[in-house]
């Protein structure tokens, strides 16, 4: 058995509601994890992908498929804990503002705590728990991270603002099939595919690239904090809101919430 898809944009609403009800301590305590849980999924894909060098010089295909086949266990603890994430708040607070619930500014409010709650809990393990410990100071782990980070930083604006509305897409649509899915191993499952889809396709997702190039920076690359967050978060991030405030938040809504006047 599981959920119907209305029942799941109403769980999605509610799970807004929840995060609303709490005091500012205990949400940003949520949105910490959140960022922390996200960034071991990325830390984790670095060190089983990264750690293929061999493999990868002829199979590059794999090993993007490997990378995209460990992140999702990020995404899948915070789903099952209910720790609180940006990007799949992109889509959970735009029901309730569409459905006239809450406020723009309490949309707003939220998704920027969310945001800079999560940048702390990633920093943690992107410094602290990885760069710290010298995880990216050996090879083949340090070339591949860092390629991959500066790869990230060194496309064009409008090309990372379309891969990050294909990444939420596909992370806020894993959250969804979740509410729609009652057990735990449905839930794991469902929310595995599309995550690894993005992983694998190259798509950008803005908490994961606060793990990615910092922990990259942190580890001696030659890229600078203004050219992470100007060349790449920032237009990551407006692409992740698009995605999946309009193309999950939105388009569910209005299929199975909205009631057009006659």
């Amino acid at each position: 058995m599981s959920n119907t898809p209305k029942e799941a944009v109403i769980a999605f609403m509610n799970s807004s509601f929840s995060k609303t009800s709490l005091s500012f301590s205990k949400f940003a305590v949520l949105a910490i994890l959140g960022g922390a849980f996200i960034a071991l999924g990325g830390l984790l894909s670095v060190i089983v992908a990264g750690g293929m060098s061999g493999i990868g010089a002829e199979n590059p295909g794999l090993i993007k498929f490997i990378a995209g086949a460990t992140f999702p266990v990020g995404l899948i603890i915070v789903a099952l804990t209910k720790t609180d994430l940006f990007t799949s708040d992109c889509a959970a607070f735009t029901i309730p503002l569409w459905e006239k619930k809450i406020s723009f500014i309490t949309f707003l409010k939220y998704l920027f705590l969310s945001y800079v709650f999560n940048f702390i809990g990633v920093q943690f393990i992107a410094y602290f728990l990885s760069a710290h410990l010298g995880y990216f100071s050996e090879e083949p782990w340090q070339t591949y991270l860092h390629s991959l980070s500066t790869a990230k930083v060194n496309q064009s604006w409008d090309m990372i603002f379309y891969k990050g509305v294909g990444a939420n897409w596909l992370v806020c649509l894993a959250i969804f099939l979740a509410f729609i899915a009652k057990d735990i191993v449905g839930k794991v499952i469902v929310i595995w595919i599309p995550i690894m889809m993005f992983v694998t396709l190259g798509y950008e997702h803005s908490i994961a690239n606060m793990f990615f190039i910092p922990a990259a920076i942190y580890s001696g690359v030659s890229i600078t904090w203004s050219e992470f967050i100007f060349q790449n978060l920032i237009p990551a991030t407006l692409g992740n809101m698009v995605g999946g405030g309009l193309l999950v938040g939105t388009a569910f809504w209005y299929l199975y919430l909205y009631k057009a006047e006659k």
